[in-house]
């Protein structure tokens, strides 16, 4: 019998590859997750199609942001190779790939399951050549009236250079002949301030006004009615052909806060360089021939692999429209109504809430309970005439603001109001700065974070005068100050 004792196992080796995982294509992964909640069956017909244009939005972020990051590295010559073993060159190469994948599922998912089955419902999304003759003397119509003023075609030429195409715009590329048999390019940007999906009757994807609620919903891609009508943009001249194609840019903002003596002012200049940032992703369509697609390569400087080839609709967050502008209930979830925290919901004077709080501390569970005790404790603590101070850290709030409302309430009853914003929350930079300038106007102390680092986290205080001397009172929470994301997010916040 062998009795010698068996070796220790040998220590796993950390620096192992196959031991990591790529950050970036993490996130992808995370965005297939995405995907299968359209794909799944279970889910209501308009929030599956909810999900996949939260699919595309995320995709677009995802470029504009983790991709562009790491053409720096490639562009910049740094081959740092992280702990999964993947070079820069090899982590675009599997994005690109893997990228590819998920976007033929999803227009899969789109054309074979949603579309049909949204058809059948009553929601009808259209392709410019099933419209009925009524339906497209409508259309064409609205284009004349509304789109035509709008459109501004730019063509291409020794004395006009390649145009400046904005991040995420979807756009035509046109071939024109001109009246002595020479072809041009031209382009021509479709306009983002008009509805992506064209309601083809007033009464779409809205409430009558006897107060029912239409069944057949018609809708027309626009891109597709200006390129059936592009002709008239161009008099005189004979038009070949349009191919739409859509561009994402590197929208990641890097700031030198060491040397930047107004971070407000390089935010502000950052935000205007995100708008001309490199191209990371152009979309077309199989149709677009070669020599255009080569003419899109050499003027927005990308490479081959940038382009991708994808099915109509050149990206999917444009069918967020559907979602939400078609009052169908029976197609979404069932409206879910937050539970309203009873000492505030009691309250009667704006002293009850701080006498509630300082009675017990209050834990608030987001989304089960409702955002409006947040919003009733700033709205207390600006009218009542004990509180001496407000102080406040903003991070997300969006564009119409309760909680900054409640502030600048604060402000204009004399209250010492001092507000920290972050300015480095990405995507709403342009919103936070609007803010500043506003809370700084109305005599608000506003200072901008600290350097190198982020303050994304959600604290208010009031300072108040009592009996018993001075109190402060915390709301502290995970999350932001956004009323619609405590709708979707899970987040937990006290008042103490």
């Amino acid at each position: 019998m062998d009795t010698s004792v068996p070796e220790a196992d040998s220590p796993i080796p950390l620096t192992d590859p196959s031991l990591y995982i790529n950050r970036e294509l993490s996130l992808l992964e995370f965005q297939r997750r995405v995907l299968e909640e359209a794909q799944d069956d279970n889910n209501p017909l308009l929030e599956r199609v909810k999900f996949l244009s939260i699919f595309g939005l995320n995709m677009d972020e995802f470029f504009m942001v983790r991709v562009s990051g790491i053409r720096k590295l490639v562009e910049a010559g740094i081959n740092q190779i992280p702990a999964d073993g993947l070079t820069p060159r090899e982590q675009l190469a599997a994005i690109h790939k893997l990228s590819k994948e998920l976007y033929e599922q999803a227009q899969h998912c789109l054309h074979r399951k949603l579309l049909p089955k949204l058809d059948k419902t009553g929601i009808h999304v259209l392709d410019y050549a099933r419209l009925s003759r009524a339906q497209r003397e409508r259309a064409d119509a609205y284009f004349r009236q509304v789109v035509y003023p709008v459109l501004t075609p730019l063509a291409l030429d020794p004395g006009h250079p390649f145009p400046h195409i904005s991040n995420l715009s979807i756009n035509l590329a046109i071939v024109i002949r001109d009246g002595k048999g020479r072809e041009k390019f031209a382009r021509l940007k479709v306009p983002d301030t008009l509805p992506r999906l064209l309601p083809l009757k007033r009464s779409s994807g809205g409430t009558r006004r006897d107060g029912t609620v239409p069944y057949h919903h018609y809708f027309v891609w626009l891109e597709q009615l200006i390129a059936e009508n592009v002709g008239l943009l161009f008099p005189g001249m004979e038009v070949l052909s349009a191919h739409p194609f859509r561009i994402i840019r590197d929208a990641d903002i890097e700031i030198q806060e060491i040397e930047a003596d107004d971070l407000l002012e390089t935010m502000q200049q950052n935000i205007r360089r995100r708008r001309f940032g490199s191209v990371v992703q152009v979309s077309v369509y199989e149709s677009m021939p070669e020599h255009i697609r080569d003419l899109l390569v050499e003027n927005l400087e990308i490479q081959v692999s940038d382009l991708f080839v994808q099915s109509h609709p050149l990206g999917l967050a444009g069918l967020w429209q559907l979602y939400d502008s078609v009052e169908r209930h029976d197609l979404k979830y069932t409206p879910y109504i937050p539970r309203l925290l009873n000492q505030f919901k009691n309250a009667v004077l704006p002293e009850d809430i701080f006498t509630a709080i300082r009675q017990e501390n209050l834990l608030i569970h987001h989304p089960y309970d409702s955002f409006s005790a947040v919003i009733d404790f700033l709205n207390a603590a600006a009218r009542d005439p004990q509180v001496l101070a407000i102080k406040q850290t903003l991070y997300r709030v969006g564009r119409n603001s309760p909680v900054v409302d409640a502030l600048l309430a604060a402000s204009e009853r004399g209250k010492q109001v001092a507000v920290l914003v972050e300015l480095k929350a990405r995507f709403d930079e342009e919103s936070n700065i609007g803010w500043a300038r506003r809370l700084e106007q109305a005599g608000v102390h506003v200072v901008y974070g600290l350097v190198g680092l982020k303050t994304p986290c959600k604290v208010g205080m009031g300072v108040r005068e009592g009996g018993d001397g001075i109190r402060r009172y915390v709301h502290s929470a995970t999350g932001n100050y956004k009323p619609v994301s405590s709708e979707l997010a899970e987040d937990m916040c006290i008042f103490t």
